[in-house]
């Protein structure tokens, strides 16, 4: 994470056998072809010099330049070594060669996958949006180079359900869509065409397009669910056409475009892959687990169900704490704890969060680097502002009330309907009161017990991470 230590695996650069063949010292010295991707299926090609030893830094001023990016703008983005199995941010240090030569050792320590797929993995260097750029800055940008940058990561993220969103979210993204790569101009005709021949699922979430359900759904359903959104669709069209009078600029439909996904808490997130435990309901579902995302950025916590696109948990800084635990056996997992406000029966309780993960280390890291860089921003006056400036990012309808009687720590949350707001009661959490009286069984296995350092009343706590890295 930018501004804290990262340790990644000793560099084997020496060691020629772990990559295949390795390019000698001599060809890195002179100038390399390399593809810096973009979201949008497009690349920045650039001929480097000293491959084998340029930075993170050095690549974003050629990037900058190659794409006009404004001195104003130039912290909007950051560097990302991705692939399918593993998304890490780059610091302005780090080197992207001797990195992807590390590539196997990373996804090794940090993911559960097979030895096949890890020797087959390769990752792409692509130009992103920087996790730790405020929003706040975001809104203040007007050029539309940038603004399309933004708009075409943000758009995957909604098409591919990283970013859970409502019906009147994503139909309104969809038509935004569809205005700014067709125009505003088309009549019902000529939009229904486009929207056939470029398919749903290019303006709308693919679950939402494609649809779920079995055979008998499929065969008789389909075709009347997709004429129906295909009308939606087109309705919203029309109001884009029709709002401002004349047709709107790319740079109006840009920044509306991202105005709406900024009402979304998790916009900006990076994404961790994990697991928690399913609700017991029987002797056979025992030990059942469901795969979920983590998302965490600059104002908290989201854990998302991958299947159901959509909240789990959504917590800002000011209302959890956490930590994370290594496997104390063979077989054992590494697990983010992540401690809440809730209630059972009517009390008062604390829940506790197990997030099975690989990724638990640099979650716990992320999270701490987070809460410290928004401390720093807010200086002295963070505890009285948080509040303030948390709540307009509140999702429409959930409260949060301080009268738990409970040294003013944390609110209590409350359940909404939307797929934006949190879901507390699918959860299966080990609640606790604050003077260690058990309400269930369970306790976590740990050296240190979590339920002690609760103890005082303290904004947020966590383990003290030597090394860690940032991870999308």
């Amino acid at each position: 994470m930018e501004g804290d230590d990262c340790s990644f695996p000793p560099d084997s650069s020496d060691d020629h056998s772990q990559r295949g063949s390795v390019a000698s010292s001599a060809t890195l010295s002179r100038a390399q072809d390399v593809l810096v991707y973009l979201y949008g299926e497009s690349a920045v090609h650039l001929s480097v010099e000293g491959l084998g030893s340029v930075t993170v830094q050095e690549l974003g001023r050629s990037v900058r330049e190659a794409l006009h990016i404004p001195e104003s703008a130039q912290d909007a983005f950051a560097f990302w070594l991705s692939s399918t199995l593993l998304e890490l941010q780059l610091k302005a240090r780090h080197q992207p060669y001797k990195l992807c030569r590390q590539w196997q050792d990373l996804l090794y320590r940090f993911t559960e996958a097979s030895e096949e797929d890890i020797s087959q993995d390769e990752p792409c260097l692509q130009y992103r949006r920087n996790v730790f750029f405020p929003k706040a800055k975001e809104l203040q940008i007007d050029d539309e180079g940038v603004l399309r940058l933004l708009y075409e990561e943000a758009k995957s993220n909604i098409l591919t359900g990283r970013y859970p969103c409502d019906p009147e979210h994503w139909m309104g993204l969809g038509a935004l869509s569809v205005a700014l790569e067709e125009g505003t101009g088309l009549d019902s005709q000529q939009l229904t065409n486009t929207i056939r021949e470029k398919k749903l699922s290019s303006f709308l979430p693919a679950h939402v397009a494609m649809g779920s359900g079995g055979l008998f759904s499929t065969l008789r359903g389909k075709s009347s669910r997709q004429a129906g959104l295909e009308h939606n669709l087109l309705a919203e069209y029309k109001k884009i056409s029709t709002s401002a009078g004349n047709s709107p600029e790319p740079t109006q439909l840009l920044q509306q475009y991202l105005n709406t996904c900024h009402t979304l808490p998790y916009y900006g997130c990076a994404f961790f892959c994990g697991e928690i435990d399913k609700p017991a309901q029987g002797i056979l579902q025992r030990g059942k687990r469901k795969t979920v995302n983590v998302g965490i950025c600059l104002e908290g916590v989201y854990v998302m169900d991958v299947k159901e696109k959509h909240v789990l948990l959504g917590l800002r800084f000011s209302e959890l704490s956490w930590d994370h635990s290594y496997p104390e056996e063979e077989g054992d997992s590494h697990i983010l704890w992540l401690e809440f406000d809730g209630e059972e029966d009517g009390t008062p309780v604390n829940k506790l969060l197990k997030i099975y993960s690989k990724q638990a280390e640099l979650m716990s890291g992320f999270i701490e680097f987070c809460v410290e860089l928004k401390s720093v921003s807010e200086g002295g006056a963070a505890a009285e502002m948080d509040g303030e400036v948390s709540q307009p990012q509140q999702p429409a309808g959930q409260e949060v009330s301080n009268k738990n009687g409970r040294g003013g720590r944390r609110g209590m949350l409350h359940r909404q309907s939307s797929v934006v707001c949190s879901r507390v009661h699918s959860l299966n959490t080990i609640s606790y009161v604050d003077n260690g009286k058990e309400i269930k069984r369970l306790k976590p296995k740990r050296a240190a017990s979590f339920f002690a350092r609760q103890a005082t009343a303290t904004t947020y706590s966590a383990v003290q991470v030597a090394d860690s890295l940032e991870q999308g």
